[in-house]
C-alpha cells in the first residue's frame, strides 16, 4: 500500500493557503481578514494588526479598530494607509475606522480575476504535488517494490485525491465569487 500522507498534507496546506489569499479579497463588505497582513510598526518591531488591537465590524461596511496601546492608533491608520487596500481610513477617540466604500463593476472584474490567480497558483501547486508522488511511485515500480498493477491503482487513488482537491478550490472560488459580485 503506497503511503499518500505527504500528498495529503500538501493538499490541506495548499487548501489554507487559498482561503487565507481569498480572504484578503478585498468585497464590498466588511471583513476583518482583510487586516491579517497588515504590520504595524510596534515597539520597533513590525506585527500584524490583530497582535496589538481588536477589530469588530460595525456594520455592513465599516470596521473598528481599537488598540490596546492608544498610543498605536496614528501607525495603524498610517499602516492600513500604506497597505494600499483602496479602504478609506479615519483616526477618532475610540480607535480606528476603515470604510469599505461601494465596488465599482470594473473593480469587481479585478478582485474576481485576482481570486483566479490565486486559483491558479493553489493548482500548479497541487499539480508540484502530484508530479512528486507519481514520480515516487514510478521509482518504487521500478526499484521492485511495487508491483505495475499496483503502480496504476496508486495513481488512480492519487488522481481521485487531486480531483477532489480541485473541486474544493473551485468551490472556494465560486464563493468568493458570489461575494464579490454581490
Amino acid at each position: 500500500m503506497y503511503d499518500f500522507k505527504q500528498l495529503e498534507q500538501k493538499i490541506k496546506t495548499t487548501g489554507e493557503r487559498l482561503q487565507k489569499d481569498l480572504s484578503g479579497v478585498r468585497t464590498s463588505h466588511a471583513a476583518p481578514a482583510i487586516l491579517d497582513g497588515v504590520l504595524v510598526e510596534s515597539y520597533g518591531t513590525r506585527v500584524p494588526i490583530p497582535q496589538v488591537a481588536s477589530i469588530v465590524v460595525e456594520d455592513a461596511r465599516t470596521l473598528r479598530i481599537t488598540p490596546w496601546d492608544s498610543s498605536l492608533g496614528k501607525d495603524i491608520e498610517k499602516a492600513v494607509t500604506l497597505a494600499n487596500l483602496g479602504l478609506s481610513v479615519g483616526m477618532d477617540e475610540r480607535g480606528v475606522r476603515i470604510s469599505f466604500p461601494e465596488l465599482t463593476s470594473e473593480r469587481r472584474a479585478g478582485l474576481i480575476k485576482l481570486a483566479r490567480e490565486r486559483l491558479e497558483e493553489a493548482r500548479t501547486s497541487l499539480r508540484s504535488a502530484r508530479d512528486e508522488v507519481w514520480s515516487d511511485i514510478q521509482k518504487k515500480e521500478k526499484d521492485g517494490v511495487i508491483p505495475e498493477d499496483d503502480k496504476f491503482r496508486f495513481k488512480d487513488e492519487m488522481e481521485k485525491r487531486v480531483k477532489a482537491a480541485n473541486q474544493q478550490f473551485d468551490g472556494m472560488l465560486e464563493r468568493k465569487e458570489k461575494e464579490i459580485s454581490a
